[in-house]
């Protein structure tokens, strides 16, 4: 009998600090664990007994890549449990400002976390030296993204400008001149992005997922809509929890999240909207997602990075969309009538990494009395698990170095945001 082991203290090219543990014994894969080791960060507790017309601000700081998401399903939580109804020229500037979140977030993992894997480099730094106008593709589609952010949010992390009913401030029809040509520009990066990693060798794998996700009759999915799932599942967002269960698991400091009644994992994100939406993606996003031979369901984890570039496709042009019959005409806010409280409210939204949970219990004086935010990675996590699994049953022959690189290669299809499931990677595999 012989033993192996494993160790990398920490995973490159993901948001946030873990570990993996691996176990193999007689050539049999006996036990996988993702071990999220950062630091919990009691953004939950922060929250209670803080007016709910903080929660956006609060709430944004979550996380630096994807704050819009967080500071949407928080607004969208506290305006259903008050009855406030967003609309027209205001609920289109919200998904404008969603949409320049994931243009942003996706253009950060694709180009400099991910491709790096496909091309053979330890890190964007490299891949940088030898491909520059790769990686200058995805940073000016990056600019684009946070420009957006700047006009509409007010700065490009952690943006100020959301409050509950609307915005604080309308930008000008100036203010948002310059993103004309911008977003013209970027539509042709994103065109060639989706044909860049379209073309990447990738490992074969298909994977039996349970995908879920919002879904809206008019509109691929991003800020409203019901949450369906792939096994039949439809559900208004407040009743997230009678499909979804959270367990507390002794080895990592995040929750995992797991279907009911089954106990069984799911995936939320690309691949899991894209499968559940795609007829809703505008005609140039499918066009070019067909020309690089996505499958309508796409099932090979390791192909989501094209996923992501074909929703940069859509984002880019809904974007374009909005901002050309843009005027600034009304209110900056609708009025938010407090005679409701005390009230409890749940949303959810479509971050760039998947479903964002976000629910309030409100006090009678207006004040956040519990809150509960589920993060889009802390319900992948026991899917990541489940893919991890199958990776290495497949690759038991392989070298050490190798099994090492083909699960972190393995983790990242999945562009998990560690501080956000804290509310990766050690890897430890040992053979005996």
């Amino acid at each position: 009998m012989t033993e192996r082991t494993i160790s990398v203290d920490y995973l490159a090219r993901v948001e946030g600090e873990g570990s993996l543990k691996v176990r193999v014994r007689d050539h049999t894969l006996e036990e996988v664990q993702l071990k999220i080791f950062e630091p919990p960060r009691f953004f939950e507790a922060f929250l209670r007994g803080r007016a709910l017309e903080e929660a956006p601000d609060i709430t944004a700081r979550i996380c630096g890549i994807c704050p819009v998401a967080y500071q949407m399903s928080s607004a969208h939580a506290i305006e259903r449990a008050l009855g406030v109804r967003v609309d027209g020229l205001l609920r289109r500037l919200r998904r404008l400002l969603y949409l320049g979140e994931w243009i942003e977030s996706h253009a950060l993992h694709i180009y400099l976390l991910h491709t790096p894997d496909f091309l053979g480099y330890p890190d964007a730094l490299r891949l940088a030296r030898d491909r520059p106008q790769a990686v200058q593709r995805g940073l000016a589609l990056k600019r684009v993204g946070n420009q957006i952010l700047e006009v509409l949010g007010g700065r490009e992390i952690h943006p100020v400008n959301v409050r509950i009913g609307g915005f604080y401030r309308l930008p000008t029809v100036e203010e948002f001149a310059p993103l004309g040509p911008a977003l013209d520009r970027a539509l042709d990066l994103a065109l060639e992005t989706v044909r860049f990693v379209g073309g990447f060798d990738f490992p074969e794998l298909t994977e039996d997922y349970e995908f879920a996700a919002l879904s809206h009759p008019e509109e691929y999915p991003m800020t409203e809509g019901d949450i369906v799932t792939s096994s039949g599942t439809r559900l208004p967002q407040e009743r997230f929890d009678e499909a979804f269960e959270e367990l507390q698991v002794p080895y990592t400091n995040a929750l995992h999240v797991v279907r009911r009644p089954t106990g069984a994992s799911y995936l939320v994100g690309p691949l899991a909207r894209y499968a559940l939406n795609r007829e809703r993606l505008s005609r140039r996003a499918r066009d070019v997602a067909r020309e690089v031979g996505l499958a309508d369901v796409e099932r090979n984890p390791f192909r989501s990075v094209v996923v992501r570039a074909v929703e940069v496709v859509h984002a880019v042009e809904e974007a374009r969309e909005i901002l050309r019959t843009y005027r600034p005409e009304g209110p900056a806010a609708v009025p938010v009538d407090r005679s409701r409280l005390p009230a409890v409210g749940a949303a959810v939204t479509e971050a760039p990494r998947g479903m964002l949970y976000h629910a309030y219990k409100l006090a009678a004086d207006g004040r956040i009395e519990e809150a509960r935010i589920v993060a889009p990675t802390t319900q992948n996590q026991r899917r990541i698990e489940d893919d991890i699994r199958h990776v290495v049953s497949r690759s038991l022959d392989r070298t050490d170095a190798e099994l090492q690189a083909l699960c972190e290669r393995a983790i990242r299809n999945h562009d998990p945001c560690i501080s956000c499931a804290t509310h990766f990677l050690k890897l430890d595999v040992e053979r005996a």
